[in-house]
């Protein structure tokens, strides 16, 4: 298949980028970095080097690669994981979807994984399903993630004529990120999130799925069923 991927070069991307070339897909990913660019060329993808917030550039780079998938891993975090970063990681979720759906839409590709997070459950008996309610924004509204989370979600499960898929990933950990062991909260490694993202470009129905480690707060039942994931494998 030729997929998309946006946000390449991340910490999820780096990972995901060479599982889909070895897999035979045809990616083309994107970077804000001309550096990064070169990684990926080196690892067989076509780089574009474009800002998710500059909609026509953005849909220019995805009609251009004529996907039938396009995988959204884009975050705002290089600098940090501060209240600031958070905010502005939310706002890139917020206006940076729209402007990745509507590419995808003018591109004609059929369907969008991409990346939310599995932490932000409302109280309630555990471990957690898909269908519990995340936090209420009206309890918790100065809130610097769920408002990005909840609009990315709601945008890529009620496009119509794109199958959305959203993989809720617990606190990564492994190469790249902050820490090589699980910490507290719903937690995976980053490469068995790229895993989750690789199988969903062909497996699985349209909807929400936990991408978590096993024994936690949060259940990971219908990835293991659904996208035939499992979160060790080795990592």
């Amino acid at each position: 298949m030729r997929v998309f991927v946006a946000g390449a070069a991340g910490a999820i991307g780096r990972q995901l980028v060479p599982m889909l070339i070895d897999a035979g897909h045809v990616v083309t990913g994107t970077t804000r970095s001309a550096e990064r660019a070169v990684w990926l060329r080196s690892q067989g993808a076509h780089p574009v080097v474009v800002d998710v917030m500059d909609a026509d550039a953005l849909t220019a780079a995805v009609v251009d690669a004529r996907p039938q998938v396009v995988i959204h891993q884009l975050t705002d975090l290089a600098a940090g994981f501060g209240v600031d970063q958070l905010r502005a990681n939310a706002t890139l979720r917020q206006v940076g979807t729209r402007n990745l759906m509507d590419a995808t839409l003018a591109a004609g590709a059929a369907r969008m994984v991409a990346q939310s997070g599995a932490w932000l459950y409302a109280p309630g008996p555990e471990p957690h399903g898909e269908r519990d309610a995340l936090l209420d924004p009206a309890d918790v509204a100065d809130h610097p993630v769920l408002p990005g989370i909840i609009e990315l979600e709601r945008i890529v499960t009620s496009t119509p004529n794109v199958e959305g898929l959203v993989l809720r990933y617990g606190f990564l950990y492994g190469p790249g990120t902050e820490g090589t062991d699980p910490g507290d909260g719903p937690t995976v490694h980053v490469l068995a999130a790229a895993d989750a993202a690789a199988r969903a470009v062909d497996h699985g129905p349209p909807g929400v799925y936990n991408i978590v480690d096993d024994g936690g707060s949060v259940s990971n039942a219908r990835a293991r069923a659904e996208l035939g994931w499992q979160p060790g494998l080795g990592w």
